[in-house]
């Protein structure tokens, strides 16, 4: 495979590999896919978060709460991680592949659903 580039700077687009996929704004063409890669780098982010607070247990990343307060961090951890952050992170990352109408409105509606269920499971077991 022949690897070239073409740039045009009227268009604000550019072409890109052999077969000159067009790469327009955030999206990157693959094989006829599009693919949102700035949700892709987003989402990632929030796998690692994921894992770094669920699994190696670093509550240090989570602001805004009160450690004192808080019964089991261990928990905090597992619950925060596994709970908020690696569904909205799955979220993310598939819906970086995936374009739909209303987009915006599932992200906003499923991070909310996923913020008050960790919020009640907090406030009603780990706080003093």
């Amino acid at each position: 495979m022949q690897l070239s580039v073409q740039v045009s700077s009227k268009k604000g687009n550019f072409y890109l590999f052999g077969s000159y996929k067009k790469v327009s704004g955030n999206k990157v063409s693959f094989g006829g896919k599009k693919v949102d890669y700035g949700l892709l780098v987003i989402g990632i982010a929030l796998l690692l978060v994921s894992y770094l607070v669920a699994v190696k247990k670093q509550t240090w990343l989570l602001a805004g709460f009160n450690e004192k307060m808080i019964k089991n961090k261990s928990l905090l951890g597992t619950v925060t991680g596994g709970t908020f952050f690696l569904p909205l992170g799955l979220l993310v990352v598939v819906n970086s592949f995936i374009d739909y109408p209303y987009e915006l409105t599932v992200f906003i509606i499923a991070m909310l659903i996923l913020l008050t269920i960790v919020y009640v499971f907090i406030n009603r077991r780990l706080l003093d």
